[in-house]
């Protein structure tokens, strides 16, 4: 399931040493603009106590974490939209991807030059969210003019009520909101899905701060919080450079002692995938046993057959039932036998919605 999450920012906010904490694929960074030209894409294990449990308990040949895909795009200055600096292809890039990471810089150093000269993360976080706002205007006011033909001449139910909601929101994207703070059911957002709009992303502030902010943040990072404390969107602090040290070190304790020293009990990176992974509305279920303990992502409200597909389309095609064990009850009882006899595994049909954590076995039959 290769879902994404896209780091943007302005130049020089800590996006490529964030990315590098983040993936094996090494991304350049260097104190200029635009030294990242084409998308860096990192597939990232995510962290999970539980998929380490049930291998605790299992003791599997392989164990199989699930993962996440990040990409690295390059920065983006004033403009963008028009097709100044690398515009048009940071903003064809942001549109592949699926959810967006916002790097802020929020830190003082006169050794990193800042592109516009000064450090001041919400007008940052506004210039770049101008930039989004004005290409999706320009996608909207095309579909607009060329639906409003068809809801006049055809009569088009659809059609009209697509009118409606792009005039909803040329409304709101000519008052500079980002149209994830548009209120919409799951029908209208069908409607107009295929214009992958940039600014209805889901989207995670990350503020790159220094050491000593790691822990509680600074005033840049309080004036963020107030800046977006009406947009549905998460935010993160995070001491990037720090996490790239952290990230260089060998030994699990030393990585452990270097993070209570910034007063941290898991590291930037690792809370940082995790809200990626929930921001692409992901979730995990298991499948354990001798051979393998494995964490499989699926979208979350997905069903049984669906999920069941995500390991093999014969499973979906021929699905029967689905055998569930609770993680919790798994852990507390140490095997599938002592679940079976314990009575703790249910027998789930077609209209069964996956949860977090649940542990499955497909029945199918092709």
């Amino acid at each position: 399931m290769a879902l994404q999450c896209g780091i943007v920012g302005l130049p020089n906010v800590g996006k490529s040493t964030l990315f590098n904490c983040l993936s094996n694929a090494k991304a350049q960074a260097a104190n200029f603009p635009f030294c990242t030209i084409e998308p860096n894409v990192g597939v990232i294990t995510v962290p999970d106590k539980r998929l380490e449990e049930l291998a605790r308990i299992d003791n599997p040949r392989r164990v199989i974490p699930t993962t996440v895909e990040i990409v690295d795009i390059a920065g983006l200055v004033k403009g963008a939209s028009k097709g100044e600096g690398l515009g048009n292809k940071f903003l064809a890039n942001i549109r592949n991807t699926d959810a967006i990471i916002h790097v802020l810089r929020c830190f003082d150093d006169g050794n990193i030059t800042h592109v516009d000269g000064s450090v001041d993360p919400v007008r940052d976080r506004g210039i770049i969210d101008t930039e989004l706002q004005l290409k999706d205007l320009e996608t909207v006011e095309n579909r607009l003019s060329k639906t409003q033909k068809q809801a006049v001449a055809g009569g088009d139910k659809n059609a009209k009520r697509t009118v409606e909601l792009l005039l909803r929101y040329k409304a709101a994207l000519e008052q500079g909101h980002n149209l994830r703070t548009v209120p919409v059911d799951k029908d209208e957002r069908r409607l107009a899905a295929d214009l992958n709009l940039l600014t209805e992303k889901p989207v995670l502030y990350v503020c790159n701060v220094d050491e000593k902010s790691a822990a509680s943040g600074n005033a840049y990072t309080r004036a963020v919080a107030e800046a977006i404390a009406d947009e549905d969107a998460g935010m993160l602090i995070i001491a990037a450079a720090a996490e790239a040290e952290i990230a260089e070190l060998g030994e699990y304790e030393e990585r452990m002692m270097f993070l209570q020293e910034l007063g941290l009990e898991e590291s930037g990176v690792a809370r940082l995938i995790k809200a990626a992974y929930k921001l692409l509305n992901l979730e995990t279920f298991f499948t354990t046993g001798a051979d393998e303990s494995r964490a499989w992502t699926y979208i979350r409200g997905m069903k049984a057959p669906q999920t069941a597909g995500i390991i093999h389309t014969d499973f979906e095609r021929g699905f029967i039932r689905a055998e569930v064990i609770k993680y919790d009850d798994y852990v507390a009882l140490g095997s599938e036998k002592a679940c079976r006899d314990a009575g703790k595994i249910g027998i789930e049909g077609k209209e069964y919605v996956v949860q977090d954590g649940d542990i499955m076995h497909f029945l199918f039959n092709v």
